[in-house]
C-alpha cells in the first residue's frame, strides 16, 4: 500500500481552532479576497483551500450547514454537482491541469478536518506534481501565491457563470 504524506498540512492540523464554522464565517464575509471565496451560487460557495494540496485547490460548500448529503434537498445537491463542473471547466482555462482528485471525506473518521459542513474537494493534478520536498524537506511548493489563484479563478468563474446564464435564457 502507498502511503501519501501531506506534512505541509501539518500547519493546519495544529492551529488552534476558531468557535464556529469557517464555511458559514466564509459565506458572511463580504471580502471575497479575504475569505478566499472564489464564486457563489443560490445554493452553494465556492472557496479556495487555505492549506491547499495543489494551486487551485478548491471546496464546493452548501450555503446551508450540513453534514451530511441527505441534508440537503434536491436543489442543493445539484446546484453541489453543477458546481463541481464549474470547477473543472474553469481550472481547465485557467490553470490546465492533466487530472483531477475530486471528492468528500464525511466524517472525522474518513479524514474531515471540517466535519461539520460538508464540502466537495476539487483538486487539479499535473504529472510530477509531487515530488521529493514533502517528504524531505517538510514543505509543498505552492508555484502561485493563493491571491493570485483567487483573481485568475474568480475571473474564470465570472466567465463560465455568465455562459451558464446566456444558455439558460436562450430560447433558440
Amino acid at each position: 500500500m502507498k502511503q501519501i504524506w501531506a506534512p505541509w498540512r501539518l500547519e493546519y492540523i495544529q492551529a488552534e481552532k476558531s468557535s464556529g464554522c469557517i464555511f458559514c464565517a466564509a459565506l458572511a464575509e463580504p471580502d471575497e479576497r479575504r475569505s478566499l471565496v472564489v464564486a457563489r451560487g443560490q445554493q452553494c460557495f465556492v472557496i479556495m483551500n487555505r492549506f491547499p494540496y495543489n494551486t487551485g485547490h478548491v471546496m464546493i460548500v452548501p450555503n446551508r450547514h450540513r453534514s451530511r448529503l441527505d441534508g440537503l434537498d434536491d436543489q442543493e445537491l445539484a446546484e453541489l454537482l453543477r458546481y463541481t463542473d464549474y470547477c473543472v471547466r474553469v481550472q481547465e482555462r485557467v490553470l490546465r491541469p492533466e487530472g483531477y482528485n475530486i471528492g468528500m471525506n464525511l466524517g472525522r473518521a474518513a479524514g474531515a478536518g471540517i466535519d461539520d459542513h460538508l464540502h466537495v474537494h476539487v483538486v487539479p493534478r499535473w504529472v510530477g506534481d509531487t515530488n521529493f520536498m514533502p517528504v524531505l524537506g517538510d514543505v509543498k511548493v505552492i508555484p502561485e501565491h493563493l491571491q493570485a489563484t483567487h483573481r485568475r479563478l474568480a475571473e474564470g468563474f465570472a466567465a463560465i457563470q455568465a455562459e451558464a446564464a446566456g444558455r439558460a435564457t436562450d430560447t433558440r
